[in-house]
């Protein structure tokens, strides 16, 4: 009986579907995706999709209405279900690399396998930088590109999801004047200030969802980026010293959790290096970078075209390229507050903090 051999095209495709549960699951904010209202990070996919299509998000808030109980009416008392949408573009993303004088390479597969490890490490480091400005994006637009009327519009729109220092009286309508109120002695990252932002992501209206995990039971968890500058403070602060010895080992098997995170009043504090996006204020002056406090829903994630590879050979044969695209976006998920959807926008599930970022001695 002849052996069955499997098509050039379906080995090509294995090889990508592999690629791209490789590069999900090996992502820095892996454990922060998924596909419904709970996930931090919102995946959609639309094949029919093309470069510069959108792929719309709807964000659902919570119903706030007490119960109708026993024989009271009903009727005429429902909650309004607010729901939002937002729409997300896509846009084709996509690098190559070549690779000469490989006489034993012959099959499309081999040279896929050639290139693997540096394609996929530059997807990653690709998303995770699209994710991480996605964090710190003003409408669209990325923070440190930001003008100082964009930044004005933004932290007013936003006075419930924003925290400066350790003190909610440090708000300003104003940006400038709210980040010169931060010094470096007494505004660095404490478990006090984590509680201080969950408390704002709990009050603040419409509320930011915590997460819901099933971890021997339902548990319900904030996630904090933080820069490398304010989680070293924070790893320094005597509150948080004494609690990481009496941490929760059931925390651990969340798959939020990772080692080397830090677990304070119900949320998760990771070190996110690509939020090293420091700007000094005015006032003392000190350096402040950013710390960004996520419940559900904080950024969505569409896919037109999953990442897929292409080959090429160049130079009478002699050279040969592997290529891989994909067709995607990444944003910060924001809802209008006036009558449209796109009318004064407000962070969907995020809590911005500053603190101070004070340079090592």
């Amino acid at each position: 009986m002849a052996d069955t051999a499997l098509a050039t095209g379906l080995r090509v495709q294995q090889w990508d579907s592999k690629f791209f549960l490789e590069y999900l699951t090996e992502n820095r904010y892996a454990g922060e995706m998924g596909t419904n209202e709970n996930s931090i990070i919102q995946l959609r996919e639309d094949i029919s999709k093309k470069p510069g299509d959108s792929i719309t998000f709807a964000l659902v808030n919570k119903l706030i209405n007490q119960a109708t109980t026993g024989s009271n009416i009903l009727e005429g008392n429902e909650e309004d279900m607010v729901s939002r949408s937002f729409r997300l573009y896509v846009d084709k993303r996509r690098n190559a690399v070549r690779i000469p004088e490989m006489e034993e390479v012959k099959s499309p597969i081999d040279l896929r396998n050639a290139a693997r490890s540096i394609l996929k490490e530059w997807a990653l480091k690709d998303t995770e930088g699209l994710i991480s400005s996605a964090l710190m994006g003003i409408n669209g637009v990325d923070f440190l590109s930001a003008s100082a009327a964009q930044k004005n519009a933004w932290v007013a729109a936003n006075s419930d999801r924003v925290v400066f220092g350790q003190l909610l009286s440090n708000y300003n309508a104003t940006f400038s004047t709210a980040l010169n109120t931060i010094d470096a002695t007494n505004d660095k990252l404490t478990a006090a200030s984590i509680s201080l932002m969950k408390r704002q992501a709990v009050g603040a209206n419409p509320k930011i969802r915590p997460v819901r995990v099933q971890d021997g039971g339902a548990k319900r968890w904030f996630t904090m980026h933080a820069n490398t500058k304010a989680f070293r403070d924070l790893k320094l602060d005597t509150t948080i010293t004494q609690a990481q010895r009496e941490v929760r080992l059931e925390a651990q098997n969340t798959k939020l959790f990772e080692g080397g995170d830090i677990l304070w009043d119900g949320v998760i504090v990771k070190e996110t290096p690509d939020l090293d996006r420091y700007i000094t204020n005015n006032a003392t002056p000190v350096a402040c970078g950013p710390v960004i406090l996520c419940g559900a829903q904080a950024v969505g994630m569409a896919y037109a075209k999953r990442w897929n590879s292409q080959t090429k050979t160049f130079d009478y044969g002699d050279k040969f390229g592997v290529a891989t695209e994909a067709i995607y976006g990444v944003k910060k998920l924001e809802f209008g507050t006036g009558n449209t959807d796109t009318t004064t926008l407000k962070d969907n599930g995020i809590v911005t903090g500053w603190f101070a970022a004070v340079s090592d001695s």
